[in-house]
């Protein structure tokens, strides 16, 4: 079976096993446990950033930077179709008290400048106050440009808001950016750097692409890490020897950063072969997330024949098909035949 429903699917290799079997614990609630400190001060410094708080999820890690920028009755601007308004059960709204102020975005994730502009509220009692501006990055694949990210931080931090970046495959549009400028040489590293420089916090996931079992981190101030900290045992996030976790993470940041553009490649590979195809309108992926729109006809129960057929995928209308580190080149050779012959 080849699994493309998501880079979530990803199983840890035996390496990364063995990192976690030789990882030394203690009690992270208590503060010492050694390796998720190293891993919390190692992806701090890594993006740039004082301190950091190791999380079970990026949900909680989104959830627990929105309880920390805002209070009740503060409300954050965020894309219509962002995960951290659609898809994380409405946390923000149902935890933390906070509005959500959900604008349109554009085709590559953006949310237009002068919307942004026009929502931020004015100091009224009658309006919720506007104390945030979150971004996500990639976006269904896609990066987020980075001239916008400046411009639209810019204008946040004109008008007084903080800002946040929902950064679950940040490490997929650093390595995608990395090299985009004519600079082959330039570390995806650097690059997420880049990135991560102009947001007051970042949440990263360490579970999609890096291949990491569970954990995302959150990154800010240590003054906001220690709020963000608060909100995380209020909400169940603390644990114990997790440690064995962080080895996993810590792995993952030394041996599977740059091999990402491997998965973005047999993305590619997955467009390409499905191109030509009568009813489907393919798109060119940026990362590794491909979409195919399907005319009508194909689209019942598609599916279902195309996991009898050994391909697993999610959708309906528009399929997404998302490569990964358990997906090789010949796995997506083979998932482009079957899907050429179902579709």
């Amino acid at each position: 079976m080849i699994d493309l429903r998501s880079d979530t699917v990803t199983k840890p290799t035996a390496a990364m096993r063995a990192a976690m079997a030789a990882a030394e614990v203690g009690d992270d609630v208590f503060g010492d446990d050694p390796t998720v400190n190293l891993l919390q001060e190692r992806i701090a410094a890594m993006l740039g950033f004082e301190a950091a708080l190791f999380v079970p999820s990026g949900t909680q890690s989104n959830l627990c930077g929105l309880m920390a920028h805002c209070q009740r009755g503060d409300e954050y601007i965020v894309g219509q179709m962002a995960h951290t308004y659609r898809w994380e059960g409405g946390g923000a709204a149902v935890l933390g008290s906070i509005q959500p102020q959900p604008l349109a975005q554009q085709a590559d994730g953006s949310i237009l400048l002068a919307d942004i502009e026009a929502n931020i509220k004015p100091d009224d009692a009658h309006f919720a106050r506007s104390r945030l501006l979150t971004l996500e990055n990639t976006w269904g694949g896609q990066v987020l440009p980075l001239d916008y990210i400046e411009a639209a931080t810019a204008l946040a931090r004109r008008r007084g808001l903080t800002t946040h970046l929902d950064g679950a495959r940040l490490f997929n549009a650093a390595v995608a950016g990395a090299g985009a400028d004519g600079d082959s040489g330039r570390d995806a590293r650097a690059a997420a750097r880049r990135i991560a420089s102009h947001f007051d916090s970042v949440s990263v996931c360490f579970s999609k692409g890096l291949g990491a079992p569970v954990g995302s981190a959150l990154c800010g101030s240590k003054e906001f890490i220690v709020r963000a900290h608060r909100v995380r045992k209020m909400i169940g996030g603390g644990m114990r020897q997790a440690g064995v976790l962080a080895a996993a993470v810590l792995h993952a940041l030394d041996h599977h950063i740059d091999r990402l553009a491997e998965d973005h490649a047999n993305a590619r590979r997955l467009a390409e072969g499905l191109q030509g195809l009568a009813g489907l309108t393919v798109q060119t992926p940026q990362t590794n997330i491909l979409f195919v729109d399907l005319a009508a006809d194909k689209a019942a129960g598609v599916v279902e024949r195309l996991r009898q057929a050994g391909v697993l995928c999610t959708g309906l209308y528009r399929l997404r098909f998302v490569t990964h580190l358990d997906v090789s080149a010949d796995a997506t050779e083979r998932a482009v035949h079957i899907l050429r012959e179902h579709l």
